[in-house]
């Protein structure tokens, strides 16, 4: 029974490879959307980012990359102001008064 699992143990993914997690998300997308994923072109492209997000650390230091990380994510995500004056102050009006 061991042998067994051992041959068929997945190799472990390599930098260039694709990762089990990202073959399921490449199955799904084709089952849900009809379509063909091109598994070659797939890994170029991945290879293509991994290379450009390389070359970017490369050509900036630690504090501009955090600057501009920090901007990116406060365009993406919208931060919510609560106001907790106004919500404690309506907060006794809605509860039932106790009897």
């Amino acid at each position: 029974m061991i042998r067994r699992i051992i041959r068929k143990r997945r190799p472990a993914p390599t930098l260039a490879g694709i990762s089990l997690e990202e073959e399921l998300a490449l199955i799904r997308v084709e089952l849900m959307y009809g379509l063909r994923v091109n598994r070659e072109a797939y890994l170029r492209r991945k290879a293509e980012e991994r290379d450009e997000l390389a070359s970017r650390m490369r050509e900036q230091d630690a504090a501009a990359m955090l600057a501009s990380l920090r901007g990116s994510l406060e365009r993406a995500v919208r931060p919510t102001v609560v106001d907790l004056q106004s919500r404690r102050q309506a907060r006794p009006a809605q509860d039932p008064e106790p009897a």
